[in-house]
C-alpha cells in the first residue's frame, strides 16, 4: 500500500500555529503531534475528528499550555502532518485506536485529561474503557461512543456517502457547513494543506463509514464492552456540546445518564455548531481549565480520605 507524506512546505507559516512538531513512528508511519508546555505537568490529550487536524486546536493549545499544563494533540495518521495510507482499507476503527493507544505508551504520560471531539471520542472512549488507569478525566465535546442502536441523523448519512464518493472533497467548505462563523483564507489553507491531492484523503473516505451504525457491526460489540466500563466510570467526566449541530444533538444527555462521574459537573450546551473550537475557543479553554482544578481537587480529596 502506497504511504503519502504532506509536504513539509505547506505546514510553513500557517495562522495562529507556531507548535514546534513532534514525531515518532507508530506500527511503520509517521505520527505527528503537538507538545507544549511544561513536561512534568497535567497532561491534556486533545483528539481531533473528521476531517481537521490538530490545528483545530491551535487556540487551546496556546492558552492551557500558557496556565502552565502540558498540551499533547496527536494528529490521526491520515490526517495533518501524520503519514496518510493511500487505501481505504487501512482506516479501520481498531488500527486507528491501537496507533493512539501506543503512541501514548511510548510518550509515558499519565494522569490525563482527555478532551475528544468527533472522532476522537470514538477513539478515546475506547482507550479510557481499555486503560482507565490513564486518565483522571475525561470531556467529550461533540462526540459519542455508538453501538449501532442509536438513530443516526440524516446528515450523518448524507456525509457518509459524499466522503466516499464524491470526487472532490473541499475540506474547508466542510468545516464551513459545520459552522455558524466562517473560515478565513489563512484558516482554509491551514485545514486544506494537509491534503495536496485526492489521493491523500482515504482517512476522510473511509472514517465515516467506520462508525458502527448497525447492532451487528463487529465495533458495536466492543464498544458495548467499553460501555460496560464506562457506566461505572466514577472519575469526572463533562459534556461540552453544540446548539446547532443535529448528527451529535442529544448525545450530551445520553453520556450524563450513563456515567456515573459525570454527576454535579457544569455541563453546558455552547452557542455554535459542530466545530465549535472555532467559535468558542476562548471559553472552552477556560471550561478545560476549571475542570482540570476541579479535578486535582477531587483526587486531593480521594488521597486524603
Amino acid at each position: 500500500m502506497k504511504v503519502y507524506q504532506t509536504p513539509e512546505a505547506r505546514f510553513a507559516s500557517l495562522k495562529d500555529f507556531p507548535f514546534h512538531p513532534h514525531y515518532t513512528y507508530i506500527k511503520n508511519l509517521r505520527l505527528h503531534y503537538i507538545d507544549e508546555g511544561p513536561a512534568d505537568s497535567r497532561a491534556v490529550l486533545l483528539l481531533h475528528g473528521v476531517p481537521t487536524w490538530s490545528y483545530l486546536y491551535r487556540h487551546m493549545i496556546s492558552k492551557i499550555s500558557g496556565a502552565g499544563y502540558r498540551v499533547i494533540a496527536p494528529d490521526l495518521i491520515g490526517f495533518g502532518r501524520s503519514d496518510k495510507p493511500g487505501g481505504t482499507e487501512f482506516h479501520k476503527y481498531q488500527i486507528h485506536i491501537d496507533i493512539i493507544h501506543d503512541w501514548l505508551s511510548l510518550i509515558k504520560v499519565r494522569d490525563i485529561i482527555l478532551f475528544a471531539h468527533d472522532w476522537g471520542s470514538l477513539i478515546g472512549l475506547r482507550i479510557a474503557a481499555e486503560e482507565p488507569e490513564l486518565f483522571s478525566g475525561i470531556i467529550i465535546c461533540n462526540g459519542m461512543l455508538p453501538t449501532g442502536g442509536q438513530t443516526m441523523h440524516y446528515l450523518f448519512t448524507l456525509w457518509k456517502y459524499f466522503a466516499r464518493y464524491s470526487p472532490y472533497i473541499p475540506v474547508d467548505t466542510v468545516l464551513d457547513c459545520g459552522m455558524g462563523n466562517k473560515l478565513s483564507k489563512e484558516e482554509r489553507i491551514a485545514y486544506n494543506a494537509p491534503f495536496p491531492s485526492g489521493r491523500y484523503m482515504a482517512g476522510i473516505r473511509a472514517l465515516p463509514g467506520r462508525v458502527p451504525v448497525t447492532e451487528d457491526d463487529p465495533e458495536s460489540a466492543a464498544n458495548r464492552k467499553a460501555w460496560e466500563v464506562l457506566s461505572r466510570w466514577q472519575k469526572p467526566f463533562l459534556t461540552i456540546f453544540s446548539s446547532n449541530d443535529p448528527v451529535t444533538r442529544g448525545g450530551d444527555k445520553f453520556l450524563q445518564s450513563k456515567i456515573p462521574g459525570s454527576a454535579g459537573q457544569p455541563h453546558l450546551i455552547l452557542e455554535g455548531g459542530h466545530f465549535i473550537q472555532e467559535e468558542k475557543s476562548d471559553e472552552i479553554s477556560r471550561l478545560v481549565l476549571e475542570f482540570i482544578k476541579r479535578t486535582d481537587s477531587q483526587l486531593t480529596e480521594d488521597n486524603n480520605s
